[in-house]
């Protein structure tokens, strides 16, 4: 690969990461369409213990990404960005299919833990690897196909698990993690068709090179700082997918939705959005050659979105899933935001940037649904909502605006530590 990149998109690396990320998404949000229905599949009937569950696995699912956000990020600077683009995809896919055999809640609350491990290091791998090999004028184009992509993987698991068709005497919600898991592993096929990258190959050989070093991080004042700015800016979508779509039948019902609202096509109409987002935020960054404009413009939106959809009376479900779509095409600059996070640091910490990034802010959905439930106690959900939603949403735009600019960065540098 020349130094300066390619300036094709639809490169097969490019076309791999998204695939990947499609079915990491896939994953990632298969739980959330299918808990209640897997939950009671196990023979969960008490509907408190499920609401309980519900959101309890979910959180062991989050606190695995954590974990694999950290330990995929070092490997992907010291191993090779390839090493842990398929080594999590084996991981995740190899979880969905155990998913689909777990017969209580420990299994269940062990294996939602592992996948989350697994699905840690897809996305950082991802983006990592598409932003060096891409041309940096043309990076954003590789990034967005990628993310835009992931999105649909939402998409695909709300259609699939609510398919009536059974094998060998399983449920449909076992038949969705099966199929899930076997996506992923014939991706795995596709792995000698892909190349590494050429910024980390002229690095690896340098010995005296610190690789991965988290702890480089916050050892310069300014370092952190980019860091921590970096994972803020990510906040408002998961607060707008772990709280408003998680507990979109909640809020439906609050706001007198006409007709049943229904969690799983929320969230397949919420990742469309995501996905319609992505693609026009990387467009409008590459014509606008600026990453930081388009983020503070989506922020704003999302502030408006959310007013409407915590407010708006009287919808019938369609408009309301209508609004979810809505809700997901203003936090659809997940692309972005990690592209943000991916230029703004060295060849040998940039991977484990990255990766942790994203994941940090997914696991942030911890403390902000403990947050919102525990003000909801108190307040109610549409008002402990406002509050969660503004603190996410303010500390976001703060975050936007310390950061430089990164459009067309040279990325072929190092950090010194």
């Amino acid at each position: 690969m020349p130094k300066q990149g390619t300036k094709n998109p639809f490169n097969m690396v490019v076309l791999v990461a998204a695939l990947g990320y499609f079915v990491d998404i896939y994953d990632l949000q298969l739980f959330n369409v299918v808990s209640k229905d897997s939950l009671r599949g196990i023979g969960i009937l008490d509907p408190v213990v499920i609401d309980r569950y519900d959101y309890l696995l979910f959180l062991w699912q989050m606190c695995g990404m954590l974990v694999g956000g950290l330990l995929w990020g070092i490997l992907g600077d010291q191993k090779g960005r390839m090493s842990v683009l398929f080594g999590s995809i084996l991981i995740y896919s190899l979880a969905n299919v155990a998913n689909a055999f777990v017969v209580d809640l420990t299994q269940y609350s062990i294996v939602r833990f592992i996948a989350g491990v697994g699905l840690a290091g897809e996305l950082g791998a991802a983006i990592t690897l598409v932003s060096e090999i891409m041309h940096r004028e043309s990076r954003g184009y590789g990034t967005l196909i990628v993310v835009a992509m992931g999105a649909l993987g939402a998409v695909a698991a709300a259609v699939i698990s609510n398919n009536p068709f059974v094998i060998f005497g399983l449920q449909p919600w076992q038949m969705a993690y099966i199929i899930g898991g076997v996506l992923g592993l014939v991706l795995l096929l596709l792995r000698v068709s892909t190349y590494e990258s050429g910024m980390f190959e002229h690095m690896k050989h340098n010995n005296q090179i610190k690789k991965g070093n988290f702890l480089m991080l916050f050892t310069d004042r300014e370092r952190f700082k980019k860091y921590l700015a970096c994972i803020l800016i990510g906040l408002p979508v998961w607060f707008c997918i772990g709280i408003l779509i998680k507990f979109s039948d909640k809020f439906a019902a609050i706001v007198e939705v006409v007709g049943e609202v229904k969690v799983g096509y929320a969230i397949m109409y919420a990742y469309l959005g995501l996905s319609v987002g992505d693609l026009i935020s990387g467009l409008l960054s590459q014509l606008l050659k600026s990453r930081k404009k388009v983020v503070v413009a989506y922020l704003l939106f999302t502030i408006v979105l959310v007013f409407v959809f915590l407010f708006a009376k009287g919808l019938t479900a369609n408009s309301y899933y209508f609004l979810c779509f809505m809700l997901g095409c203003v936090t659809g600059y997940w692309a972005l935001f990690v592209t943000i996070a991916s230029e703004q640091f060295g060849t040998n910490i940039r991977a484990t940037v990255t990766t942790t990034v994203p994941n940090f802010v997914r696991g942030a959905v911890v403390p902000i649904i403990l947050g919102f439930k525990t003000l909801e106690m108190s307040m109610g959900a549409v008002n402990s909502a406002l509050v969660v939603g503004g603190v996410c949403i303010t500390l976001a735009l703060i975050a936007i605006f310390s950061l430089k600019e990164t459009f067309s960065k040279d990325l072929d540098y190092i950090e010194i530590s």
